[in-house]
């Protein structure tokens, strides 16, 4: 491209979903701020839980108390932009604050999927190695490994912010997604894509499938424990234990796959198809999990109950508070 010709973007314009109409935008940015206050209140409600209750301080919950803060952060991340879009007609972001939310948007992903590993070792452990688990797992080798997580995270995005930033952007800033990720940016790029679309696979191939291929390695073998345990009640007592884990890591894996797997076998989907997917499982995670916490895992739940009675008096203390004000 010509010298004359070329012309540095200084904005992005993130469009969210392309084919929405105008009079849906309200009740759109609605929804979405609806799914970010409950997000924050749940998540913050478990970070909350943590704080005030010693008896949640155990590897399993240190592991969760991440996971809370992760998604917490994701969602912080992207959706007050969004809504912002359809709520006050404002989609522009700038040139550098775009990467920005591209850097935490696939650092905090990044750190998902190393929290899952962390969550599914810990169930690996507790079920074929159970005499061995407390020594295994101490408070301090999760606060190592979760600090792990965090640091380790960070050196995929950088790769891909490394590549990406300066590249020559002359054309069009509209970016057809509800956030800025490494496709919707680079796409825009007066520039053969292909060497950047391949470091973006093989880091999200790392991310993804070396936690996954582990996941389904500790639950083969967690199955294959499970059924030399006698009786069929306490073989599924013992499963039980792995269900909360496998609902979340089921809600984080599975549509990401789906999306993959349908790309490279020829499924294509409409823009606004593809964008409700990411969206559904990017940010429906993150406001559903501390739900799935607070009904299966009983700790969280007593916790949670504790709570609450101390907000809501019981009837006993209502009639004795009565009595001595008559």
């Amino acid at each position: 491209m010509s010298e004359r010709n070329y012309s540095r973007v200084n904005e992005f314009l993130l469009t969210g979903f392309p084919g929405l109409h105008p009079e849906h935008y309200g009740l759109v940015s609605a929804v979405l701020f609806f799914v970010y206050l409950m997000t924050v209140i749940a998540n913050t409600l478990v970070l909350f839980l943590f704080a005030t209750n010693q008896s949640l301080h155990k590897p399993m919950y240190h592991i969760i108390l991440n996971l809370s803060a992760c998604d917490l952060l994701f969602s912080t991340t992207t959706l007050p932009k969004i809504i912002t879009r359809y709520w006050f007609k404002s989609g522009a972001i700038s040139f550098t604050g775009c990467f920005v939310q591209m850097f935490f948007v696939h650092y905090l992903g990044s750190v998902n999927s190393f929290i899952f590993f962390l969550m599914d070792f810990d169930r690996y452990c507790a079920i074929c190695h159970p005499l061995k688990y407390t020594t295994i797992l101490t408070k301090i080798r999760i606060l190592i490994l979760s600090l792990a997580a965090w640091i380790i995270a960070s050196l995929f995005p950088f790769i891909l912010i490394f590549r990406a930033y300066p590249l020559p952007y002359c054309g069009s800033n509209i970016i057809n997604h509800c956030f800025c990720d490494h496709i919707g940016i680079t796409v825009l790029a007066c520039t053969d894509r292909t060497p950047y679309a391949l470091t973006a696979f093989v880091n999200a191939m790392i991310v993804l499938l070396v936690p996954l291929a582990f996941i389904v390695f500790s639950y083969c073998s967690i199955l294959i424990e499970v059924s030399k345990v006698a009786g069929i009640k306490n073989r599924l007592k013992s499963l039980s234990t792995c269900s909360t884990q496998l609902i979340i890591i089921s809600l984080y894996y599975l549509p990401r796959c789906f999306v993959y797997l349908a790309s490279n076998v020829g499924i294509s989907f409409s823009s606004d198809v593809r964008i409700v997917i990411i969206m559904l499982y990017s940010l429906g995670p993150p406001m559903v999990n501390p739900l799935i916490y607070c009904l299966r895992a009983k700790e969280i739940r007593n916790c949670l109950w504790k709570q609450f009675y101390k907000i809501v008096p019981s009837k006993a203390q209502v009639a004795q508070v009565s009595a001595i004000s008559t």
